[in-house]
């Protein structure tokens, strides 16, 4: 697809794998640009990886694409790049929302009398603070209130938006045999009036996802993470599974849909 050339404004923040910059003629709109960049441990092991910021950027227009096409308010405006989304401006508030279908990970270490593939009817959401120092530690929501990152209403819209996210999400990778095991979204309040919105990134670094229900063929970022060492063999794995997984979620979306801004 061709995009046109786009002109970025003042560089607004740059994390470990985005850009966000301002737009130069709209105050209430950014561009987001996705890096080549992969990193796991709260940044203690940061990679480049070529080719990653086109398919992250794919990926997340195509999820949040189905996301806005079943009524849930989001950032996402648009791709408008082969690295770059057009998203509404907001200040994002510092939680990740952490949604569990499947126990597996850190649930495991936090709860060692689960079974790991333990299946949790309703999804289990939990809130983490986001900190690289503190790696992310649970908040309990008590906390965020008292702390004022958010109020009891957001803290429950939250929770009810994930859970939402989580079910579109989980019979779209159903459809491909592919059973949705975990994820995380951060959300946001648009600049402009408050809205509460689903915000950041939802890629491949964001969930994990098993083929079949198959944990040893899993797809996502979790094989980066388990890599006792980085090697080119290991990296080229990983940037085939995310080639993967952007084809994959193409199957999101409706032919055509992308519109250049």
């Amino acid at each position: 697809m061709a995009f046109k050339p786009l002109v970025y404004g003042k560089k607004l923040i740059e994390g470990k794998t985005k850009i966000i910059y301002a737009h130069p003629k709209n105050e209430d709109v950014v561009y987001m640009y996705h890096k080549d960049s992969i990193s796991a441990g709260d940044g203690t092991r940061m990679d480049t990886l070529p080719g990653k910021g086109e398919l992250a950027c794919r990926t997340t227009s195509n999820v949040f694409y189905l996301l806005e096409e079943e009524g849930i308010d989001t950032h996402y405006i648009g791709m408008v790049g082969e690295v770059s989304n057009l998203m509404t401006k907001c200040d994002m508030i510092p939680l990740e929302v952490i949604m569990r279908r499947i126990a597996t990970g850190h649930y495991l270490e936090r709860n060692p009398e689960v079974e790991e593939g333990t299946r949790f009817d309703p999804v289990v959401v939990e809130f983490t603070f986001k900190s690289d120092e503190l790696h992310d530690p649970l908040i309990k929501e008590d906390e965020i209130v008292e702390r004022g990152i958010a109020t009891e209403d957001e803290i429950a819209a939250m929770t009810e938006t994930a859970r939402k996210v989580f079910a579109v999400l989980e019979e779209a990778w159903a459809k491909q045999d592919v059973t949705l095991v975990d994820g995380k979204i951060e959300f946001g309040r648009a600049a402009s009036d408050g809205r509460l919105l689903v915000a950041d990134v939802i890629d491949n670094d964001s969930w994990r996802i098993w083929p079949e229900g198959d944990k040893d063929k899993m797809l996502d970022k979790q094989i980066y993470r388990d890599m006792p060492e980085v090697t080119d063999e290991g990296m080229a794995e990983v940037l085939r599974n995310y080639a993967i997984v952007a084809e994959m979620t193409d199957e999101f979306v409706e032919e055509d849909q992308w519109e250049n801004d």
